[in-house]
């Protein structure tokens, strides 16, 4: 008798194990009957009908996607590789099993043409110092086109611009140059402050005289502090202007 029972018994192990699915938490099943979607099921247990049915898994956690590095001539005709990292996650698993065949390389493609295309509209300068708005501007094009895929992308973030050797140099001494040119502008207003100051200490001398007295004395108080065998008096001008006057 057991021997006529078993082949019923396989049967229907073979049965349950092909009509029971278990789903994740962040997994969807897309299911077709007869070739048809009829809905999404899950998470958790999941009967469907063998041959009949046919159940297709799609996660809906975040997928981080790295874009490989891509060759782009920029806007003022340099040639870099620029790589990005994108962000995305399926919000509707209907639509992104039936609208296209696989979504993982779709978006794949979509991001490396669409990363060449941004980033060969701007100029050098631009895409180094404005990341942000190329980023941004990356997510929205990204999120328009994946969209009737039931796709949304998050976050699209330039990671790494390569520039040939040349351009490195020519850059480096730009910078040098740059520098440079800050040094000096800092050190003429320097100079034009300090003149400026002692315009307006000689307007004060001038308008006092005792001044140039009292100067007199607090620079003989500082050479003697020195410590020195040698003394310097300074002489004022104005005591030879009466010898001037006479001899003419």
């Amino acid at each position: 008798m057991f021997f006529y029972l078993l082949p019923l018994v396989l049967l229907i192990i073979m049965f349950l194990s092909a009509a029971i699915k278990v789903l994740n938490e962040y997994e969807r099943g897309v299911l077709f009957r007869l070739g048809r979607v009829v809905g999404t099921k899950g998470p958790g247990l999941v009967i469907i009908i063998p041959i009949i049915d046919k159940l297709v898994k799609v996660s809906l956690r975040m997928v981080t996607m790295d874009v490989p590095p891509q060759d782009v001539i920029t806007k003022d005709n340099v040639s870099v590789k620029v790589n990005a990292v994108v962000y995305f996650r399926v919000m509707d698993a209907v639509k992104a099993t039936i609208e296209v065949e696989n979504y993982l390389f779709a978006t794949s493609q979509l991001a490396q043409t669409t990363l060449r295309s941004v980033c060969g509209q701007v100029e050098l300068d631009e895409l180094l110092a404005e990341r942000e708005k190329i980023n941004t501007h990356l997510q929205e094009l990204l999120d328009r086109h994946t969209d009737p895929w039931g796709i949304k992308v998050t976050t699209v973030e330039v990671k790494h611009i390569d520039l040939p050797q040349e351009m490195q140099r020519a850059m480096a001494k730009q910078a040098e140059a740059e520098r440079e040119r800050r040094a000096k502008i800092i050190n003429a207003e320097g100079e034009l402050q300090a003149a400026n100051k002692l315009a307006e200490a000689a307007g004060i001398i001038q308008k006092y005289p005792e001044a140039l007295q009292l100067r007199y004395l607090q620079t003989l108080r500082e050479i003697s502090s020195e410590g020195t065998t040698n003394t310097v008096f300074p002489v004022p001008i104005d005591l030879f202007r009466v010898f001037i006057k006479k001899d003419q």
